[in-house]
């Protein structure tokens, strides 16, 4: 089951899903809409010829900020990370998926390459792995609306939610990947 905008309203005005901050109208019929902020991570890619899953990547990254009148230029086949202004808090006993505005999909820009779910339990700004699959080269601007999260509540909550300590709780900025925790 999807929480429909009733729902949601009912479960952020209980406090159960936190989102800071959360912008006029960016309650939908099914989502809640999450505006794009104004920090970034881009591969290094003309000094690194591969990436190996068993080693950090962080320093295969470099970090840019736009300023806020400035877009962000993701150009065709580009990969960048970025993160969403908002901070979104879910209980134990909910889970969130992270999707793409119709919008953009329709010029080629990819929000999620496959981490759309987020764990009962998570506090973050969601991470965006940013892709354009389109032809030209797209501004992006901050504060621009660039994704959509729609809730699911669990039958029972979870046994050992996503918390303090894993991987990617509270993270506040784009993060590099940790594959390399797995091995």
């Amino acid at each position: 089951m999807i929480l429909s905008d009733k729902d949601i309203k009912k479960v952020l005005a209980e406090g159960k899903i936190k989102i800071e901050p959360l912008f006029d109208g960016a309650i939908q019929p099914a989502s809640v809409d999450l505006h794009l902020d104004r920090k970034f991570l881009i591969f290094k890619n003309t000094h690194h010829a591969f990436i190996d899953v068993r080693e950090p990547v962080a320093d295969l990254m470099e970090e840019v900020e736009i300023a806020e009148d400035q877009p962000f230029v993701l150009h065709q086949g580009e990969f960048a990370l970025g993160v969403t202004m908002e901070r979104l808090t879910l209980p134990n006993d909910m889970v969130a998926r992270l999707e793409g505005k119709s919008s953009l999909g329709r010029i080629g820009i990819i929000v999620h390459a496959t981490a759309g779910f987020i764990d009962p339990g998570n506090s973050l700004r969601p991470t965006l792995e940013l892709h354009n699959v389109g032809n030209l080269p797209v501004k992006l601007y901050y504060k621009m609306p660039i994704a959509q999260l729609a809730f699911m509540p669990l039958s029972t909550p979870a046994e050992h939610p996503y918390s303090k300590g894993r991987k990617y709780y509270g993270a506040d900025v784009p993060q590099a990947s940790k594959i390399h925790e797995n091995f």
